[in-house]
């Protein structure tokens, strides 16, 4: 066999046996007549050592080792004289008796460390070499770990893991569906599935009671930090339940995950916020909520009590109080007005104000209203001396709400609120049912067209179906959502009802989602469920900000896989196979 033990295994206890070893050479160093060579495998570094006066020719043979040959080693466990308490291994060694090079190795492109000197896009292209990383390496372990957890979880709950195909019928009604071509189909395509949802519904219908995936799922979407072109769900649908009792059971869930691969214990209920709220005090449906700083109106102080126009023509003014920070030098406060003034964030301007050690507030408003209006603003605020007050207004107050947002996390960021080892979580409910689409012209669903409106806001659908909320819900942990789900409409008149406001004809939705309605004429039960972001949730425990380090093969911010090239093109006799003609823009033909 190539090897008796790992490199990550042995220990003092090992001192006197004769093992062998395989696997990459991380580095090698040479002192006088002695080489130094750490052998790196999945498991850890262990030291190897040639001497010349044991064996010169073998010592020779070793200091032609390039880093990342691939190499099988067998010696003596001995005690090391310089121990390294930074390794595991760190106290032994291995006196080489022989050892064999199983693969040489070009020069890598870049350092295979924890601190790498390469660039994302040149790790992307050689990602079989970044996994060798011990970090990145963890996060798959990581990974591994969690989605053991996540089933060894469900399935004490009474949970079955069923799958369910990839290849289905395209929805348009969400986000861009990636379509795949039917050979023995022309002209007609399958889609990757956005999620499992209407199929898990199906198996709800089936009886199934207790479904979970652990599953891929595709979307046409630009990119960000968080977002990838495919990505895993953890995917759960449960019947005769209500929302309390999905809640209840996935914040379990979430407590068994950080106390099985965290040990931390999370003993207290999660908050719950609804969806009001949580636009209202932070500005976004996934508030961070490690830290406070949340909004204040103004609108009462401000507006049209002093003679600055901008904020009495505005629709909304909104501030933060910055605890500590009236120490802010004008050029930090250029800064942060710069920041709001990104066209990704899109604010005119930032108005702040200062709280003195006598408690006054100097502003940079000042000259457009009276020391008592300054005076009412820093009580509004309940700012105290050393305080630095920020404030933003315009006619949009949602667009406004979001702009606080981004400064909000700015400068929770800047003053080291945004602690990556500490968690808050919360359920963010009660989203609103639809909302208007510019694009569209229509009304859209928020989450999807088969959840449940709350049952009091039912009779709404008729008068007034902006006003309606969800019965959605939404777990986030530091500002980021890790899941999502809701209550399914199971009656046929009320989802036939959803297609029409939404705009489907009843031929549209008959040929769209005909089999799911025509499911629920064959007893569906009350039923509803959830979806995990499983890269999501790796990613915050390893204290990533991105999903991608997670993943290990992921695309690039183009959506590009740079190792494999993909997407590339077709030969032309594929496509004439697929009876499919491209009609490209001039400037990609």
């Amino acid at each position: 066999m190539y090897r008796t033990n790992t490199c990550g295994e042995l220990r003092l206890s090992n001192a006197g046996q004769q093992v062998t070893l395989a696997g990459w050479v991380q580095r090698s160093r040479k002192f006088g007549g002695m080489t130094f060579i750490d052998l790196r495998d999945r498991y850890g570094i262990t030291q190897l050592v040639f001497n010349e006066e044991r064996d010169a020719a073998l010592c020779e043979r070793a200091n032609r080792l390039g880093r990342e040959y691939v190499i099988q080693a067998t010696g003596l466990v001995s005690e090391r004289e310089n121990k390294n308490p930074n390794l595991p291994t760190g106290e032994v060694e291995i006196i080489v008796e022989t050892f064999a090079v199983l693969n040489e190795s070009k020069l890598p492109p870049f350092t295979i460390e924890e601190e790498t000197d390469g660039g994302d896009d040149l790790r992307m292209k050689y990602r079989y070499l970044d996994l060798r990383r011990p970090n990145v390496r963890r996060n798959l372990e990581l990974r591994h770990r969690m989605t053991m957890e996540v089933r060894r979880y469900l399935d004490s709950k009474g949970f079955l893991e069923i799958e369910t195909p990839m290849l289905i019928g395209s929805t348009p009604e969400g986000a861009r569906d990636f379509v795949v071509p039917s050979r023995m189909n022309p002209g007609q395509f399958y889609a990757l599935p956005q999620s499992p949802q209407t199929l898990k519904q199906l198996l709800m219908v089936a009886g199934m009671d207790r479904y979970f995936q652990i599953v891929k799922c595709f979307r046409d979407e630009d990119l960000r930090a968080d977002r990838q072109p495919e990505f895993t769900q953890i995917d759960c649908e449960m019947s005769f339940v209500q929302q309390e009792d999905i809640l209840q059971l996935f914040e379990g869930m979430a407590k068994h995950l950080f106390r099985e691969l965290r040990g931390v214990e999370l003993t207290e209920p999660f908050p719950r916020m609804t969806w009001d709220d949580a636009m209202r005090l932070y500005g976004s449906d996934k508030p961070d909520t490690r830290f406070g700083m949340q909004f204040v109106e103004l609108m009462d102080v401000l507006k049209g009590t002093g003679e600055f126009g901008v904020f009495n023509d505005a629709a909304y003014i909104g501030g933060i109080c910055a605890e500590g920070q009236a120490v802010y030098t004008r050029k930090q406060l250029d800064q942060l007005t710069d920041f709001v003034r990104r066209p990704q964030i899109g604010a005119k301007g930032l108005v702040y104000a200062r709280v003195q050690d006598d408690g006054t507030v100097k502003s940079s408003v000042d000259k457009f209203y009276a020391p008592e209006v300054l005076e009412q603003l820093g009580k509004k605020m309940q700012a105290k001396p050393g305080d630095l007050i920020l404030i933003l207004s315009g006619d949009d107050a949602m667009k406004v709400r979001k702009q606080l947002c981004e400064l909000r996390l700015e400068m929770g960021a800047r003053m080291g609120l945004r602690d990556k080892n500490k968690f808050s979580l919360l359920w963010v409910v009660d989203f609103p049912m639809f909302e208007w689409s510019e694009e569209e012209g229509r009304l859209m669903a928020m989450h999807h067209p088969f959840t449940h409106p709350k049952t009091e806001d039912i009779p709404l659908l008729d008068t007034d179906p902006a006003a309606v909320r969800a019965d959605a819900y939404d777990m986030v942990c530091n500002g980021v959502e890790v899941g999502g789900g809701s209550i399914r409409i199971h009656d046929q008149e009320l989802q036939a009802k959803m297609f029409e406001i939404l705009g489907f004809t009843p031929e549209k939705a008959q040929q769209q989602f005909g089999f799911l309605m025509n499911a629920f004429k064959y007893g569906a039960p009350p039923h509803g469920g959830l979806a995990y972001g499983l890269d999501r949730w790796v990613s915050l425990f390893a204290g990533l900000d991105s999903i991608r380090d997670c993943i290990a093969f992921p695309k690039n911010n183009s959506g590009r896989d740079v190792m494999l090239d993909a997407p590339s093109a077709l030969d032309q006799s594929q496509l004439d196979e697929l009876c499919l003609a491209l009609n490209l823009p001039k400037n990609e033909e």
